[in-house]
């Protein structure tokens, strides 16, 4: 059994964001993170658990991903996201991410639990600390697929 601790950040929606993930099986703990320069909350809180589940390196796990994120269990969960494939994605956000979360969420058996932010919960807490100092580092990465869209946007 493999557990997944994740959360999202941003400073701003958009803005300066980041992610933090926490990989623990038995006596294996691992850390993650990774800031951005643009981005916003729902796509790092969804990136979290992508990162997560890429870092597992042997298929057909059983993995419990721990998410403070309605956003990302409610899609899962509700098969949202099966939907919004069907229609193109039409009038919905983070296209390349659920495509990409669709993808590697086939290689294990996953389960999703709620877990309120910003409650005391140790792994979530320790996910945002990571999450908001990846978000202020200084060479933050691009969201490329993000600023991309947002441009083409702003030119419309």
């Amino acid at each position: 059994m493999i557990e997944i601790f994740t959360d999202g950040s941003s400073s701003g929606n958009p803005g300066p964001g980041g992610y933090g993930v926490i990989l623990r099986s038995g006596q294996h703990y691992k850390e993650l993170s990774e800031g951005f320069r643009k981005t916003t909350n729902n796509r790092m809180e969804l990136l979290a658990v992508i990162k997560g589940l890429e870092a597992i390196k042997i298929p057909k796990q059983n993995v419990t991903i721990f998410s403070d994120s309605k956003y990302v269990i409610d899609a899962i969960e509700k098969r949202w996201v099966h939907g919004w494939v069907a229609k193109g994605f039409k009038d919905k956000k983070n296209k390349d991410l659920w495509l990409r979360y669709l993808e590697i969420s086939k290689l294990h058996n996953i389960k999703f639990n709620w877990v309120r932010g910003h409650n005391g919960h140790l792994e979530n807490e320790r996910c945002d600390e990571l999450a908001v100092a990846a978000g202020k580092q200084k060479n933050l990465l691009i969201d490329s697929v993000f600023e991309m869209e947002n441009a083409k946007a702003s030119l419309l």
